[in-house]
């Protein structure tokens, strides 16, 4: 096969990553920059050495954190092709399995998962928000619609989200294209009035700035991560394009035109400290800032989009892993598997997403609450990965250390100087990932101590397969499937099925759907079926955690001269409790309550596991 395609190939997908993969790191230059000068808490003083001192903070974190850390070390840690932190979680709990440190290790995964939904609300704030902002330097006098613009925005973009990315997509890569072109383009033509800015590519800059102003440098340290927004996404989407086509996208085009117009704001303030209050937008000429104010907000959607098909993505997988309830999915593209959308995620987002840009009303003040959370998700990506080098890898521990270690230091670094904005407004990302992390943890606990209770009352399914096969219940055609998460014991709603009707079908099927720590499960090893006899089989269903349940798809795979379906002759039986709060339970009774009201809004199991003709059998459980 000739070269030629695959490089064509490639170069397709590094065009795509850079609208899906580079969007949110890619706005970064709108309000980063001003951040670190223009702070209303502590400024830097606009001075010649600060100033190189800054870019050169920036240039190497971005050197560091993005290009050694994620881009060539983080997305080596991939789950068959899949990033992403549950994907290095999956990874980490099969290195630590039998470990006592595990559960603890699950739990960090998790909430590693549970702030990147608070990046999900702010991401397309403070995006979008920065880039209508441009409209106040056209003229003050449209300052009083720059909040209803924004709004107005967002509302179109997440009402659009039902059509899929895959609608849009085409237009992602050529955008951002433009986007990081006119970044560089900018950035060279100012760097051309203060060529001395280049200075800063040495590293030497950076550590006597810090080494000049060590408390000042030290709260400097949480505007300069502004600019590392989105590293944590190179390896969640990872699994879209592949590991070579985001490598080759970020060196061949973003971190050239990222450090050129960072460069180029720094010597636009080295000219005049004045246009401190929007370097960004003031690099571009007069009669483009309109053009400027388009793009940017064309360029903030896109990113936004790429955080918010994310927070779907990452839902679906919680769904399958057992830390969600069921929920509304629906596929937006018959040929990407990864591009779904939920209803109900949307627009509780979009909800969150208004009133973070109500209650902060700029950037400015949502940038205070930018960076923790995406600052301690590295962190926790950081020890993650030095278990997979460690138990799967098989690194001396030495080594591991070594490169890890200075990962830490870095990331400890951001984390601590970006501390000092939760009373500013950092206290929301915690807040809020903390309040997703006690949902997880309370559905996958509840779920847990529901089907120990089942379990006890559950008659020992040899048992009922004797005592049916002797009997004379009553024969009727065709094929009943009970969903169960125990294959010996018999299903509540088979029993209730049997005292209902006084009879059984011709093939009594139990079902049972396991998640397996991988993306997706071929079709080859999608099921296991074993017969007990003319009459009873199991059958147990493999998903990954980015597989869509389709039950009768998987069953359509079974082997014939086995076990045959006909799905105009089969009928899905599914058990649905009802839970009562009770004293003196496993769990607290608050968080009893809080699981009730999961369980009862969950969404319908017919729908999830596509099954159309499902009967329900429903009974009381005192919780």
């Amino acid at each position: 096969m000739s070269s030629q395609p695959m490089k064509a190939g490639t170069a397709a997908l590094s065009l795509a990553a850079l609208g899906v993969v580079y969007g949110d790191i890619g706005t970064s230059p709108l309000y980063a920059l001003k951040e670190v000068f223009g702070n209303a808490h502590h400024p830097v003083p606009i001075t010649p050495d600060n100033v190189l001192g800054i870019l050169s903070l920036i240039f190497w974190s971005l050197i560091v954190v993005v290009s050694i850390k994620y881009v060539a070390f983080v997305m080596r840690a991939d789950n068959k092709g899949e990033g992403g932190i549950m994907a290095l979680m999956a990874l980490v709990l099969r290195g630590a399995e039998g470990k006592r440190y595990a559960p603890w290790l699950m739990l960090l995964g998790l909430f590693g998962t549970a702030l990147f939904y608070g990046d999900g609300v702010i991401t397309p704030a403070i995006s979008v928000l920065s880039a209508v902002e441009g409209l106040e330097i056209a003229t003050p006098l449209l300052k009083p619609y720059v909040i209803p613009a924004t709004i107005l925005v967002l509302a179109v973009l997440f009402a659009c989200q039902y059509k899929g990315t895959a609608k849009v997509g085409a237009l992602f890569g050529p955008v951002m294209i433009l986007w990081f072109s006119t970044l560089g383009l900018l950035g060279i033509i100012n760097i051309v009035q203060q060529p001395h800015v280049l200075t800063a590519l040495n590293p030497l800059y950076a550590v006597s700035f810090m080494a000049a102003n060590t408390t000042l440098g030290f709260l400097a340290l949480g505007a300069v991560f502004l600019a590392l927004t989105g590293a944590e996404t190179l390896y969640a989407d990872m699994g879209h394009f592949g590991r070579k086509p985001v490598q080759l996208a970020w060196f061949g085009l973003v971190l050239p035109a990222l450090t050129l117009n960072y460069f180029g704001q720094g010597a636009l303030i080295l000219h005049d400290p004045a246009t401190i209050k929007n370097p960004f937008y003031l690099l571009a000429p007069e009669w483009a800032l309109y053009p400027m104010v388009a793009l940017a907000t064309a360029a903030t959607v896109i990113a936004s989009q790429a955080v918010i098909s994310g927070v779907y993505s990452i839902t679906q997988q919680a769904i399958q892993l057992g830390y969600c309830p069921r929920m509304e999915v629906r596929h937006t593209s018959g040929d990407a598997q990864g591009q779904v959308y939920m209803p109900g995620i949307n627009w509780l987002l979009f909800l969150a997403v208004v009133g973070l840009v109500l209650g902060f009303g700029s950037s400015t003040s949502i940038a205070a609450a930018y960076g923790i959370a995406v600052s301690m998700t590295m962190i926790i990506t950081t020890i993650l990965a030095f278990i997979v080098v460690r138990s799967l890898w098989r690194w001396h521990w030495l080594a591991s250390a070594l490169v890890l270690g200075v990962f830490l230091v870095v990331d400890l670094a951001f984390f601590s100087a970006n501390i000092v904005k939760i009373h500013d407004g950092g206290w929301f990302p915690l807040t809020f990932g903390f309040g997703i992390l006690l949902l997880m943890t309370t559905w996958k606990r509840g779920r847990s101590l529901l089907h120990s209770r089942l379990l006890a009352d559950a008659m020992p399914l040899e048992d009922f397969v004797r005592n049916i096969s002797g009997s004379s219940v009553q024969t009727i055609p065709g094929t009943a499937v009970f969903m169960t998460q125990n294959l010996s014991a018999v299903p509540h709603a088979l029993t209730h099925s049997l005292k209902h009707y006084k009879a059984l079908h011709e093939k009594i099927v139990l079902l049972t759907v396991a998640a397996v720590d991988e993306p997706v499960v071929p079709d080859g090893r999608r099921l296991e079926v074993a017969r007990i006899d003319d009459r009873f089989y199991t059958i147990t269903v493999r998903y990954g955690f980015m597989d869509q349940p389709d039950l009768p798809h998987a069953l359509s795979l079974c082997d014939a001269s086995v076990l045959a379906f006909d799905m105009m002759d089969t009928s899905f039986f599914l058990g649905r409790e009802t839970l009562i709060p009770r004293l003196g339970s496993e769990m607290a009774l608050w968080r009893e309550k809080l699981f009730v009201a999961m369980f009862r809004n969950a969404g319908s199991a017919a729908a999830y596991f596509c099954c159309r003709r499902i009967a329900w059998w429903s009974w009381v459980c005192r919780w």
